[in-house]
Parts: structure tokens; C-alpha cells; sequence
């Protein structure tokens, strides 16, 4: 039991090392390429432009308004960060998210006007969850049902099917299959609303606008499943036609062990630590889709402010996303550690 506590303590500190590396990235993408510094400059540009538009109709003496529109412009840059190098104003982001301080956003806020990044974090977070949750439990128990059942349908035409379904699914892309269902759910058959989470004007009851908010989840949540499932069901599928080749279930069946019996205790619970890790991983790496489909369906969630920040230039809350993305890369990652070892015992009498 000590040896498995410390090799998941090892595994949590490498993990841990995964996160810094990541933000460390981040910041060399952000400022040594010159990326963040000329995005901020266009933007200071574009609203001095429009300052010295608007200033030209009310100052007519051009030395003085070029005076005001230097000072002007002196502001902003000190706003956005401009008057420091990025390796003196990126750092300091990177140090206080990983106090958990995410600072303040310069642009974005929370429904009622807040401008904290973490409060914002909190107020979108659960809507995010909504959508992987809901569409990874979908996809997990359709998955394990599809994928056994093709298990003892090897070849047939089930097995083909669901291969070519399989390749598909892998292949869209989440944006394009989410245009699509707007265009045909939304738009042609009009059971759907085509975004947004709640209808216009939102219900007073809360029980009457928990089930607005999951009538919007319909279809980004459908989105999410499709092009998900296919890759999981073949996944089970190969998992478990593996294990039922192997000798111990050849055994069971000579036996004489009733099918139903065979399948639950000597093929799905062998080949469970690598379907859970399908799944796990497959959460993990939603979170990056959810970007995509969240913007697609203006889903008020994680995804969408990502989006929005970067649309905004906002650095801080860009790498504080960042670590939040990471973060729960980070903590999926060590559960799913966790649950090799609670899974599999060949890992616990390894350790």
C-alpha cells in the first residue's frame, strides 16, 4: 500500500511539472515570438485612430491635438502592458495564477458586471460541465453496449457498419457538424434553437428554466456525442474482442459459463483500465473541442470565453484559461492513475 501512495505521489508531481511546462510555453509562444506584443500594438493603434477621429471634429489646433492623442495613446499602452518587455509582464501572470490569483480581466465580465477572472472561471465553468459530462455519459454507455455487442458480432454486418460509422465520426470536425445541425435542427426542421442557452426572454421559474437551458444543451450536447462515439465504440470493441480471444475466456466457455457471466467477469473486467482510459482521455481532450462548439452554439461556457479573450487580447485571462484547461488535463490524468490501480491489480502488485 505505501509503494502505490508513493508511485501516485511521484505521478502527481510529474503532473504537476506538466502544468509549469505548459504555462511556460505559453508565455515563450505569447511574447518571445512577438505574438502578443504586435496584437496589442494593431489594438492600440485601431483605438488611437479612432481617438484622433473623434478628437478632429472638437480640437482644431493639430498640435494640440496631437498632443492629446500622444498622452492618449501613452495611457493605453500602460494599460495593455506596452511600457514593459513580455519576459518583465508575463511572468508575473504565470506566478499569481499558480497561487490561484487570477487577477482581474481588462475587457471581459460576469453577468453582474465583475471584472474578477476568477469569478467569471466560476460562472462559466458549470456550463462547460454541463455539456462534457452529459455528452461523455452518453457516449460511455452507448460505447460499452455497441462495443460488446459488435464483440460477439466479429465480422458481421453490424461490425462493418459501425467501423465505417467509427471512421466518420473520427474524421468531422466538431465546428462543421455543428453548422450543419444548426442549419438543418435548427433552421429546416426547427426543433431546436440554433445557440444561445436560454430563450429570449428567459424563463422566471427556476424549474421552467432548467429545462430551457437543457432544451439549448440538446445539440451542442448531440454534437459533442457524434463525433466522440464512433472512436470509443471501436475502441471498446477492439478492447474487448482482444481479451475474448485469451485463453482464460476460451477456458470459461469450455466450462460451460453462461455468455452473460463471461462478458461481465472475465472479458469487460479485464479490459476495463484500458476503455476507462479511452474515456478519461477522451474527456480531456473535449475540453479543446468544447472551444470550437461552444463559440459554433454561443454556449456561455469556458470554450466561449476562451474564445472571447483571445478575440479581446486579454493575456491575463488567456493564461489564466490556459491553467485552467491544464488543470483539469492535470487532475483527469491523476484520477485516471487512480482508478488503474483501484482497476487493474497487476498495478498494485507491481508497485
Amino acid at each position: 500500500m505505501a509503494a502505490t501512495v508513493r508511485q501516485l505521489v511521484i505521478r502527481a508531481l510529474t503532473l504537476f511539472g506538466v502544468l509549469l511546462a505548459v504555462l511556460i510555453l505559453l508565455v515563450i509562444s505569447l511574447g518571445a515570438t512577438g505574438y502578443s506584443d504586435n496584437l496589442l500594438r494593431a489594438q492600440v493603434s485601431e483605438e488611437t485612430r479612432a481617438l484622433r477621429q473623434s478628437l478632429s471634429q472638437t480640437v482644431r489646433d493639430p498640435a494640440e491635438l496631437e498632443r492629446t492623442v500622444a498622452a492618449r495613446q501613452a495611457e493605453i499602452e500602460r494599460f495593455y502592458g506596452l511600457d514593459t518587455p513580455w519576459y518583465q509582464r508575463l511572468p508575473p501572470a504565470v506566478l499569481r495564477v499558480l497561487r490561484l490569483d487570477l487577477g482581474e480581466s481588462r475587457s471581459l465580465r460576469t453577468a453582474d458586471g465583475s471584472r474578477d477572472v476568477g469569478a467569471i472561471v466560476r460562472e462559466r465553468l458549470p456550463y462547460t460541465m454541463l455539456l462534457l459530462t452529459s455528452s461523455s455519459l452518453v457516449t460511455s454507455v452507448t460505447g460499452l453496449i455497441v462495443g460488446v455487442r459488435m464483440t460477439t458480432r466479429a465480422g458481421g454486418r453490424l461490425d462493418r457498419g459501425v467501423a465505417y460509422f467509427a471512421a466518420i465520426s473520427f474524421a468531422v470536425p466538431a465546428w462543421w457538424l455543428g453548422i450543419l445541425f444548426i442549419l438543418v435542427f435548427a433552421f429546416r426542421l426547427q426543433w431546436f434553437p440554433s445557440g444561445g442557452m436560454l430563450s429570449t426572454p428567459p424563463p422566471e421559474a427556476e424549474w421552467d428554466r432548467a429545462r430551457d437551458l437543457a432544451w439549448h444543451a440538446l445539440l451542442p450536447i448531440l454534437t459533442i456525442v457524434v463525433v466522440s462515439v464512433g472512436p470509443y465504440i471501436y475502441t471498446v470493441r477492439t478492447m474487448t474482442l482482444s481479451v475474448a480471444q485469451e485463453d482464460h475466456v476460451l477456458l470459461a466457455r469450455a466450462k460451460g459459463l453462461p455468455e452473460r457471466q463471461i462478458t461481465n467477469r472475465h472479458i469487460l473486467r479485464v479490459a476495463a483500465p484500458p476503455i476507462v482510459t479511452g474515456l478519461v482521455l477522451g474527456l480531456a481532450g473535449s475540453l479543446s473541442g468544447s472551444i470550437l462548439v461552444e463559440t459554433i452554439f454561443n454556449w456561455q461556457g469556458m470554450g466561449r470565453l476562451y474564445f472571447d479573450a483571445v478575440g479581446s487580447l486579454d493575456e491575463g485571462v488567456i493564461v489564466a484559461l490556459t491553467f485552467v484547461f491544464t488543470l483539469l488535463y492535470v487532475m483527469l490524468r491523476f484520477l485516471l492513475d487512480i482508478l488503474y490501480v483501484l482497476l487493474d491489480p497487476r498495478v498494485r502488485l507491481a508497485s
